[in-house]
C-alpha cells in the first residue's frame, strides 16, 4: 500500500453498469466482471472484507427482453430489472467461485437505510456476511421501487453502505480514469489526481457520455463527499485501473476522507432524501438548533407547509428562508397547526400527553 491509505480492513465497491457492459452497452461482460472479481480476490487472500455495490440489473435485462436500449419508462425499467438481477448475480457468483469466493445478493431500498428497524437489520446482515466471508453484492431493488421510493443512484447507496459497515475505502469504478478538470474529449483536459477540498472543484464542468447507466459523475462527486464527511477516503477510476488503485498506486482520483463518522440515516437525511415538508422556525429556534444541537419544539415553529406523515423526512426553514437542516418529523401534517408555538406542558394541558414531545427529535435531525 502506499501513503495514500493505511492498512485497509473493508472496502466497499461501486462498478457502473457502463464498466460492466460490452462494447455496445448492450449484454454483461464477463470479462468486465471477472476483472472486478479478480481484484477483489487479491483483496480477500490479504483478508480484508469487500462489499460490492454493483449496478446492471437493468442493463442485464436489455438484451434478454430484446430492446434496443435502456428503457426510458419505470415499468419497463423494472421489468428489465427484474429479468436482470437473477442473471447479474449469477454471473458474479460464476465469477466469485473461480478463487473459492462465495457472492451473496442483497437488494436494498431507502427504508434499509432510513428506517431503524430496517436499519439495524440491514447493518447486521452485512456484518455477519462479513463475518463469515462472504461476498455481499448489493443493488437498489429496481424492479420493485418507484420513482418516489428510490435512491436514483447506487453512488449514494455505496456511499451510505461505506458508512453503514465501517468501510475504510470507497472505489467507485466508472468509464473513465478518474476527475479532469474539464471533459476528458476536450484537449488539454488534466487528471486531477487528488481532492481534499470539494470546494475546490466545484467550477469544474462535468458531464456524462454513457449510454447505459444513470449516475453520471456529478453522483460520484457527491458519493465521495458522504464518503469523505465520515472520514472514508473514495477513489474514483477505471475498471482496469481497479487493481493498481486498489494496491494504493497513484492512479485516478483520491478523494480525502476527513470528519467524524454520523449514522448513516443523518447521512440520508443530508444527501439522498426526498423531502414532504417544511417547518418554519423563529430566530430564537434556529439559532439553538445551530448552537445548541437541540430537538426541535413546537414552541418555535412558526409555519408548517407540505403534506406529510410522521415519520417523513422534512427540512426545516430560518427566517431567512434558508433550509437549516432536515429531519424525521414526529407529527402528520394535520396536527401541527394546533401545535405552533405552544409549549410541550401546554401541548400536554390542552391537546393530552402523546402530544408532550419533540416535532423533530435530534437524533433524527441533521444540520446542513
Amino acid at each position: 500500500m502506499s501513503e495514500r491509505f493505511n492498512k485497509l480492513h473493508r472496502v466497499v465497491i461501486k462498478i457502473g453498469s457502463s464498466s460492466l457492459t460490452g462494447a455496445n452497452a448492450e449484454n454483461l461482460s464477463p470479462i468486465a466482471v471477472d476483472t472486478l472479481v479478480d481484484a477483489v480476490a487479491t483483496l480477500r487472500k490479504k483478508e480484508i472484507d469487500v462489499v460490492i455495490v454493483s449496478s446492471g440489473a437493468i442493463a442485464a435485462g436489455i438484451s434478454p427482453l430484446g430492446l434496443a436500449a435502456r428503457p426510458k419508462d419505470l415499468a419497463t425499467q423494472q421489468a428489465a430489472a427484474a429479468v436482470g438481477q437473477g442473471l447479474l448475480i449469477h454471473r458474479y457468483t460464476e465469477s466469485l467461485a473461480r478463487h473459492s469466493l462465495i457472492g451473496s445478493q442483497v437488494l436494498i431500498t431507502i427504508e434499509d437505510i432510513v428506517q431503524r428497524s430496517h436499519y439495524r437489520n440491514i447493518k447486521q446482515t452485512l456484518d455477519r456476511l462479513l463475518q463469515l466471508g462472504v461476498v455481499p453484492v448489493i443493488n437498489e431493488n429496481d424492479s420493485v421501487g418507484t420513482q418516489e421510493i428510490r435512491f436514483g443512484d447506487n453512488d449514494r447507496i455505496a456511499a451510505l453502505i461505506s458508512h453503514l459497515v465501517g468501510a475504510d475505502l470507497l472505489l467507485i469504478i466508472t468509464d473513465v480514469d478518474g476527475l479532469y478538470d474539464s471533459a476528458p474529449t476536450v484537449a488539454g483536459a488534466k487528471l486531477i489526481s487528488e481532492v481534499e477540498d470539494f470546494n475546490a472543484i466545484s467550477n469544474i464542468r462535468i458531464g456524462s457520455n454513457s449510454r447505459i447507466g444513470s449516475g453520471g459523475i456529478a453522483s460520484k462527486i457527491e458519493a465521495a463527499r458522504i464518503a469523505s464527511v465520515g472520514g472514508i477516503s473514495t477513489i474514483m477510476t477505471s475498471l482496469p485501473n481497479a487493481a493498481s488503485a486498489l494496491h494504493g498506486d497513484n492512479v485516478g482520483t483520491f478523494f480525502r476522507g476527513s470528519g467524524k463518522k454520523q449514522p448513516s440515516r443523518l447521512l440520508w437525511l443530508a444527501h439522498a432524501s426526498t423531502v414532504s415538508g417544511q417547518l418554519h422556525v423563529d430566530l430564537g429556534a434556529a439559532k439553538a438548533l445551530r448552537e445548541r444541537g437541540v430537538s426541535l419544539l413546537a414552541a418555535g415553529v412558526t409555519k408548517a407547509t407540505g403534506e406529510f406523515n410522521a415519520g417523513d423526512a422534512i427540512e426545516i426553514v430560518a427566517p431567512t428562508g434558508e433550509v437549516i437542516a432536515r429531519g424525521l418529523v414526529g407529527f402528520d401534517s394535520t396536527e401541527i397547526p394546533q401545535m405552533l408555538g405552544k409549549t410541550t406542558r401546554a401541548l400536554k394541558d390542552e391537546l393530552g400527553a402523546e402530544f408532550e414531545r419533540e416535532l423533530v427529535h435530534r437524533d433524527d435531525l441533521v444540520l446542513l
